[in-house]
C-alpha cells in the first residue's frame, strides 16, 4: 500500500484544493445550494470518499499534520465570541430572549435524547452528543470542534458522526420547516400584521467602506490577544474538574473583550473579524472533513439513521407546539417555528430560506427576521456549548 504523510504547508495546500473543488461542484448541483451544503462539505466529502476508496482497495492511505486545524478552530471561535454583544441582547428586548430560552431548551431535548438513545442502543452515551445538540443546533463548525474531543474520551467514529448529521440536518432542516408553518397557518388562519413597526438595530461599527489593512491588523491583533488569554482558561478549570473544549476559554475571552468596549463606546473591527473568521472555518472544515474515516461509519449506520430520524420528528413537533406557542401564537411566531426547523436541524441559512420561502408566499414578519438571526447566528453557540460541555463532564 502506497502511504504518504503531508506536513503542515502539504496540508494546507490540500485544502485549499479540498475547498476549490468544493466550490466549483456546488456552483454547477443546484440541489447543493439549494439545501445550503457549504463548499468545504463538498469538497471534503469528496476527498473522504476518495480516502475510503484507498482504505477499502489497500491502494493507498494519507496522513495530514492536525496542527494548523487545531489553530483555524480556535481563530473561528474566537471570533464567533467577539459577536456576542450584551448590549445587542438587550437591545433586541424581551423577544430575543424568549427565543432564545426556547432554541436552549431544545438543545437540551436533544442531548438528552441523543444519550438516551444512544444508551438504547448500547453506544457509548457521548456518541448520542454527536447525533444531538453538536451537529443539528451546532452544525458542521460545532461537529468540527467537539468531534476530536469526544474521540479523545474514547468515543471511536465521534467526528465522522457528527459530520454525517450536520449533513443530514441541512437537508432535513428545509424539508420538514415548510409544512410546520404551513400546517400552523391553515389551523390558526395566521395573517401577517403589515401595521408593525419593528426598530431595526444595527450595529453602527463600521466607518467607511470596504476592509484596510489597518483595520484588518486591528482585528487580528484583538483576535491573537482574546486566544492567547482565552486559552489559559481551561487548563485552569481542568485543576477543578471541569473539561471544556479548548476552545471555549478565547471565545468566552472575546465575549469580555467584545462587551469592555460596548461599555466603554469603543468600536471593535467587526467586518474584518468577521472576514477572518470565514476564512479560518472554511479551511477548517476543508481539512477536518477531507480527513474523516468513512469507514468507522458502516457499523454505525442503523442506530445513527434510526436517532437522526426521531431527532427530526422532535424537532417538528417542538417548532409546532412550543416554539410557536411560547413565541406568541401569531404569524410572526409561525415565521420562527420554520425559522427554528432550519438551525434547529441545520444552520442559519437554512433558517432565513425557510423563512424568506414562507413569507414570501403568506407576507412579511419583519419581527421573525430580527429575533431569529440573532439567536441563530450569535447567542446560540454559548448555550449550546455550555450545555454540550456539561453532558460531557456527565458522561465522560
Amino acid at each position: 500500500m502506497f502511504s504518504y504523510s503531508f506536513n503542515m504547508a502539504e496540508t494546507l495546500a490540500v485544502a485549499i484544493v479540498v475547498l476549490l473543488i468544493g466550490r466549483e461542484v456546488r456552483k454547477r448541483i443546484h440541489f447543493l445550494q439549494r439545501f445550503f451544503i457549504p463548499a468545504p462539505v463538498v469538497g471534503g466529502v469528496i476527498f473522504s470518499i476518495l480516502l475510503l476508496i484507498g482504505h477499502s482497495s489497500k491502494a493507498f492511505s494519507f496522513q495530514f499534520d492536525g496542527v494548523l486545524q487545531s489553530f483555524l478552530m480556535l481563530i473561528f471561535f474566537t471570533t464567533i465570541g467577539f459577536t456576542a454583544s450584551a448590549k445587542l441582547l438587550k437591545k433586541g428586548g424581551i423577544g430575543v430572549l424568549i427565543f432564545l430560552i426556547t432554541a436552549t431548551v431544545l438543545v437540551i431535548v436533544q442531548d438528552i435524547v441523543g444519550v438516551g438513545l444512544a444508551k438504547v442502543f448500547g453506544l457509548h452515551p457521548l456518541l448520542g452528543l454527536a447525533v444531538g445538540s453538536i451537529p443539528l443546533t451546532g452544525g458542521h463548525g460545532t461537529s468540527g470542534a467537539f468531534g476530536p474531543v469526544l474521540e479523545e474520551l474514547g468515543v471511536n467514529g465521534a467526528l465522522s458522526v457528527s459530520i454525517a448529521a450536520a449533513t443530514y440536518g441541512l437537508i432535513a432542516g428545509c424539508l420538514i420547516g415548510g409544512p410546520v408553518a404551513k400546517k400552523l397557518k391553515e389551523k390558526y388562519n395566521l395573517k401577517p400584521n403589515l401595521d408593525d413597526e419593528i426598530k431595526v438595530i444595527e450595529e453602527a461599527e463600521e466607518e467607511g467602506i470596504g476592509v484596510s489593512e489597518s483595520t484588518l491588523f486591528d482585528a487580528v491583533v484583538i483576535i491573537a490577544l482574546a486566544m492567547g488569554l482565552g486559552s489559559w482558561i481551561a487548563p485552569f478549570l481542568k485543576q477543578y474538574g471541569v473539561v471544556i473544549p479548548v476552545y471555549i476559554g478565547p471565545m468566552f475571552m472575546a465575549a469580555i473583550i467584545r462587551n469592555i468596549y460596548d461599555a466603554t463606546g469603543k468600536t471593535l473591527p467587526m467586518p474584518e473579524i468577521a472576514i477572518t473568521g470565514n476564512i479560518a472555518l472554511s479551511l477548517f472544515l476543508a481539512m477536518a472533513l477531507m480527513t474523516l474515516k468513512l469507514w468507522e461509519l458502516a457499523d454505525l449506520a442503523i442506530p445513527i439513521v434510526s436517532i437522526l430520524l426521531i431527532q427530526t420528528i422532535i424537532m417538528a413537533l417542538y417548532a409546532y407546539f412550543i416554539t410557536f406557542n411560547v413565541n406568541g401564537k401569531d404569524y410572526d411566531a409561525a415565521v420562527m417555528a420554520t425559522g427554528h426547523c432550519g438551525f434547529g436541524l441545520g444552520a442559519s441559512p437554512n433558517a432565513m430560506a425557510n423563512m424568506e420561502v414562507f413569507t414570501k408566499e403568506n407576507g412579511p414578519s419583519p419581527k421573525a427576521f430580527f429575533v431569529l438571526p440573532l439567536v441563530a447566528a450569535l447567542f446560540i453557540d454559548f448555550t449550546n456549548a455550555t450545555v454540550i460541555t456539561f453532558f460531557m463532564n456527565m458522561f465522560g
